[in-house]
């Protein structure tokens, strides 16, 4: 099966938003009286453009989030595997970066520190929402009429049962897996967005394989994937 490519959330109450086809939520404005800056000033780079925010230049925290908000947007989606989910777990990614800016050693590595907020945000959700999974026993009566299903696409139906399968897995050995699998990192990319070692993370991609892998197998719309790709293969 061929696809492109781990901490609760601290101060913040929510979860982290991709190409949901939402608005994206405003950037905070800057402090009132802040020093006024021309663009240009800092949008050299991203430790030019830190500097800015801490400094607090007027746009220059908008300029962060319009700059950054596509990338987070897309981890997330990607760990989070619901688009529904994305809007309110950015919003908190980017409470988190504004509020610990100020933390970050090494303002030219702004994107993979950002990243790994987005990580723990979103490891946050996972964990949130498994707790709450034993409220939703309702009697069936009680339910709406379920609307005719749309038909969906083999990749659609098959992305659905994969991160159904991913819904099962440890949040961190999840995280793992979806950076690596899912969204391409490399492993030193992975052990850094995970705050672990390599050593760690490849121990937890590799768990999250096997189980995933052995439930795959064993679904309907996934086996035919798993064949068919380059990837895995079964026997």
């Amino acid at each position: 099966m061929a696809m492109t490519r781990e901490g609760e959330t601290g101060a913040s109450t929510g979860e982290a938003r991709p190409d949901s086809g939402t608005p994206a939520p405003r950037a905070p404005s800057s402090r009132r009286g802040a020093k006024v800056l021309r663009p240009a000033a800092f949008q050299r780079d991203d430790a030019a453009l830190v500097a800015a925010v801490r400094s607090g230049a007027v746009g220059a925290q908008r300029t962060l989030y319009e700059r950054h908000a596509r990338h987070v947007e897309r981890v997330l989606l990607r760990l989070l595997g619901d688009a529904r989910l994305v809007p309110d777990a950015l919003h908190d990614v980017f409470i988190e970066v504004f509020r610990d800016l100020d933390k970050l050693r090494e303002p030219a590595a702004l994107k993979a520190w950002m990243t790994r907020v987005a990580v723990f945000v979103a490891r946050g959700h996972i964990r949130r929402r498994r707790r709450r999974r034993w409220l939703r026993f309702v009697a069936p009566e009680t339910l709406p009429a379920r609307e005719a299903p749309v038909a969906d696409t083999d990749v659609t139906e098959a992305l659905r049962h994969v991160y159904a399968l991913l819904d099962t897995l440890p949040p961190d050995e999840r995280i793992a897996f979806a950076l690596r699998i899912v969204e391409g990192m490399d492993l030193k990319e992975v052990a850094a967005a995970c705050d672990c070692s390599l050593a760690t993370v490849k121990r937890r991609i590799k768990r999250a394989e096997t189980a995933f892998l052995a439930a795959a197998a064993k679904d309907d719309s996934l086996a035919p994937w798993l064949k068919g790709g380059s990837r895995w293969t079964t026997t």
